[in-house]
């Protein structure tokens, strides 16, 4: 069985996430989102998993789960023998290549696989979502609808408190 991991903070989860756990799920029997801790987030991690599996709860094959530490490591872990990247543009390429040369020195027998993002999400970052929606914008357009209500109760509360 292929097991796949898809690593990522996810703060938030978008639909250009959604997209390439949808596309994973076609091409292996089982896609793992890992959500990765961290302290500078705007969800928590419990959070942004909560988020992960609602948003793919329509997918029979795709689970969800948080890590810290190494991705390789999780990924060996959870007995996941690919890495799932997704690619808007050439500089997250740059980013990856790194990436996948250290994954590759300290598990040769996990492989790195990048999925292109669809073209309608290209222009999507959670980085974006979050600037957007701290200034009061409507990112419903960007996120699945249960990471829309959460954002927008989020910053509702940020404002608040």
């Amino acid at each position: 069985m292929t097991v796949a991991m898809y690593p990522g903070r996810f703060d938030p989860v978008t639909k250009g996430h959604v997209d390439i756990a949808t596309r994973a799920s076609t091409i292996y029997e089982r896609v793992i989102i890992a959500v990765a801790e961290s302290r500078s987030a705007l969800f928590s991690t419990e959070e942004r998993c909560q988020l992960a599996i609602d948003a793919v709860a329509h997918l029979d094959n795709v689970g969800v789960t948080t890590f810290s530490g190494l991705t390789i490591e999780a990924a060996q872990s959870h007995g996941a023998n690919v890495l799932i990247r997704g690619l808007r543009a050439i500089t997250d390429f740059t980013v990856e290549f790194d990436m996948a040369l250290m994954n590759r020195k300290m598990a040769p027998d996990v492989e790195s696989v990048y999925l292109m993002t669809a073209a309608e999400h290209m222009f999507i970052s959670a980085s974006r979502v979050r600037e957007l929606a701290g200034f009061g914008r409507d990112v419903s357009d960007l996120v699945p609808p249960n990471v829309a209500t959460a954002i927008t109760e989020k910053m509702a509360a940020r404002d608040q408190g």
